[in-house]
C-alpha cells in the first residue's frame, strides 16, 4: 500500500524505483535494437547485408548495457529483500540470458576478423541475441505472475520460470527487439539492406501487436487485483488512453513505412515500447516483489539510499553524456566497410 505520510524516509523507495525502472527501460530500448539486429541477422539477403547489420550497433551495443548494470545496482543496493527474492528464482534464465550476451560480444571481437570461421561468428551473433532476449522476455513474465513467498523468504522452486505466460513473453520480447532492430536498420541503412529492413519491419509489426493484445489480456487473469486496476471506474478513464495509442502509434508506423520515411519508424516503435511498460506500470505498481511485496516493503535503510542517491546524482549524468557522445559520433547512415578492422 502506498503511505499515508509521506517523509524523506517514504519518499526514497519511490526516487530509487523510478532510477531502477528508468535504468531498465533505457536498456530494453537501447540495447533491444541491436539485438534485435543479431535477431534479423541469419535472413539477410547476404554477407554484405550482414557486415553492414553488425556494423551499424559495432560501435554503442557495448556502452547500452550500462543501463543493464545499472538495474542491477539499485535493486541489489536500494531493495535488498527484493533482490534476495527475485534473483534465487531466476537464476537459470539470467544465467543463460548471459550465456546469450557472452556469445554475442565474442562475436562482434572475431567476425569482423574471421576468414574460414565467419560462419561460426555468425551462428554466434544470431544465436547468442536470440538466446538473451528470448531470456529476458521469461525474466519479464517471471517477474509479472510474481513470486511465492513465505514472510519475506522466497517459496517457490528453481523452475517457476517455465510457465506458459513467461514463455510466451519470451517469444514476444523477440518479436519486439526484431521490430526495434528493423527500425534501427531503416534509419541506418540506406539501398536493398535498406528496402528489406522495411518490408520486415511490416511483418514483424503485425506480430507485436498480436503479442501485445495477448499480454494485454492475459495479465489482468493473473491477479484480480490487476483487473480491478484497469476494468474498474474510474480507473478505467484514466488509462484507456494507453491502448488507444498503441493502436495510433502502430497506425503511423504503418503509415510511415509506406511512405519511406527513415526516421519515423524507428521513433514510432520506441513510442510502442513507452506504451508497453507503461501498462506494465499501470498493472504493477507499488509491488516490486509480486503479488504481495511493495517498493516499501522491500527497501534498505533511508540512511543507506540517501547515501547511494548522492553518487547516483554524478553518475546517471555521465553515463547520459557519453551515451549521447557516442550516439552523435557515430550517427547518419553506415557504409560498407564500416566496423571493426
Amino acid at each position: 500500500m502506498m503511505p499515508e505520510v509521506w517523509t524523506i524516509a517514504t519518499a526514497l523507495p519511490l526516487i530509487w524505483a523510478a532510477v531502477a525502472a528508468g535504468g531498465v527501460f533505457m536498456y530494453v530500448l537501447m540495447d533491444g535494437f541491436d539485438l534485435g539486429v543479431g535477431i534479423l541477422f541469419p535472413w539477410a539477403r547476404s554477407e554484405e547485408d550482414r557486415d553492414l547489420m553488425m556494423g551499424s550497433v559495432a560501435p554503442i551495443w557495448d556502452g547500452n548495457e550500462t543501463w543493464l548494470v545499472l538495474g542491477g545496482v539499485v535493486l541489489l543496493a536500494a531493495f535488498p529483500l527484493a533482490f534476495s527474492i527475485i534473483l534465487p528464482a531466476l537464476y537459470l534464465p539470467i544465467t543463460f540470458m548471459v550465456m546469450g550476451l557472452i556469445f554475442r560480444g565474442v562475436a562482434f571481437e572475431f567476425r569482423f576478423k574471421a576468414h574460414s570461421s565467419k560462419w561460426l561468428w555468425t551462428v554466434a551473433f544470431s544465436g547468442g541475441s536470440l538466446f538473451a532476449t528470448f531470456f529476458q522476455g521469461v525474466v519479464l513474465g517471471t517477474f509479472v505472475q510474481g513470486f511465492p513467498t513465505v514472510g519475506t523468504h522466497y517459496a517457490g522452486g528453481s523452475f517457476l520460470w517455465v510457465s506458459p505466460f513467461s514463455l510466451m513473453t519470451g517469444v514476444a520480447l523477440i518479436f519486439g527487439y526484431g521490430l526495434l532492430g528493423a527500425g534501427w536498420l531503416v534509419m541506418k541503412t540506406e539501398g536493398t539492406l535498406q528496402a528489406w529492413a522495411r518490408r520486415a519491419m511490416g511483418g514483424v509489426l503485425l506480430a507485436v501487436l498480436a503479442a501485445m493484445a495477448v499480454v494485454s489480456l492475459w495479465v489482468p487473469l493473473l491477479d484480480q487485483s490487476v483487473a480491478e486496476r484497469w476494468f474498474t471506474w474510474p480507473n478505467i478513464a484514466y488509462f484507456v488512453p494507453v491502448p488507444i495509442l498503441v493502436v495510433l502509434l502502430a497506425w503511423r508506423l504503418w503509415l510511415s513505412l509506406q511512405r519511406g520515411s527513415d526516421y519515423a519508424p524507428f521513433l514510432y516503435t520506441l513510442g510502442l515500447f513507452v506504451l508497453g511498460y507503461t501498462g506494465l506500470a499501470i498493472s504493477l505498481f507499488p509491488k516490486l516483489v509480486p503479488p504481495n511485496l511493495t517498493i516499501w516493503d522491500t527497501a534498505s535503510s533511508a540512511s543507506s539510499q540517501l547515501f547511494l542517491l548522492v553518487g547516483v546524482l554524478f553518475l546517471i549524468p555521465l553515463i547520459l553524456t557519453y551515451t549521447t557522445y557516442s550516439y552523435w559520433v557515430f550517427r547518419g547512415k553506415v557504409k560498407s566497410g564500416d566496423g571493426y578492422h
